[in-house]
């Protein structure tokens, strides 16, 4: 019963809403530092519709273990979505995050703290 509420959710939402944009946030659980286990994490919101896909990258590679929530919704039929990874920052390493919403894809960098 539930699904089949959200499912009905989703497709109110998509007759109603604007098209939205998604904004991006890259960060770890932790402040930045080498030789640390961390997590990183991003953070996709204020989008509509729901059609996205997002990827964690190191040196522009997908890394693997990522874990995903399901995707909710907010006030004005907007999404988010979150999806994060455990990680061990090294020196010359470069992790990232690739958010694709419709035709349109970025990559968004980690800013290490270091």
């Amino acid at each position: 019963m539930h699904l089949l509420f959200a499912v009905f959710a989703v497709l109110c939402a998509s007759a109603f809403a604007k098209e939205s944009p998604p904004k991006v946030q890259v960060y770890s659980r932790n402040p930045g530092e080498y030789g640390k286990e961390n997590v990183l994490i991003c953070h996709v919101s204020g989008f509509h519709p729901p059609d996205i896909t997002i990827e964690l990258l190191k040196n522009g590679v997908e890394m693997t273990n990522t874990k995903q929530t399901d995707l909710a919704f907010e006030q004005g039929w907007q999404f988010h979505l979150t999806k994060s990874a455990p990680f061990n920052p090294k020196s010359g390493d470069s992790y990232s995050c690739k958010v694709r919403h419709l035709s349109q894809t970025n990559t968004y960098s980690w800013e290490a703290d270091m």
